[in-house]
């Protein structure tokens, strides 16, 4: 019985350690597409970092569970307001970005 509890153990560890190198790997992904999009329409990231609002397990494109991270994220056009804006990965890839401007909200095409 010991060795079934070390055994179940282990496997929980391994399971959080490749829990938490996948989330940064996903961090990661989700900035670089903020950072890409803010370039495509002349903005500045600001802070420099995406903060996860949303995880949850969805299908990915050939069916099978993946996990969908929403972030969020702040950006500037002018130095002074704070904009907001979200970033989907759907697994390791991005499904969406967004982004709020004074003129209303914009979906910016993203391929990563």
């Amino acid at each position: 019985m010991e060795n079934i509890g070390v055994l179940l153990s282990l496997i929980a560890l391994t399971l959080l350690v490749w829990f938490w190198a996948d989330s940064l790997r996903a961090r990661e992904r989700a900035l670089s597409a903020c950072a890409r999009g803010c370039r495509e329409i002349g903005a500045q990231l600001l802070d420099q970092t995406v903060a996860l609002r949303r995880l949850r397990l969805a299908r990915d494109p050939d069916g099978h569970a993946a996990l969908r991270r929403t972030y969020r994220f702040e950006y500037t056009l002018d130095g002074v307001q704070r904009l907001r804006g979200s970033v989907v990965l759907r697994g390791r890839s991005v499904e969406s970005l967004t982004m709020e401007t004074p003129q209303g909200v914009m979906h910016l095409d993203q391929h990563s």
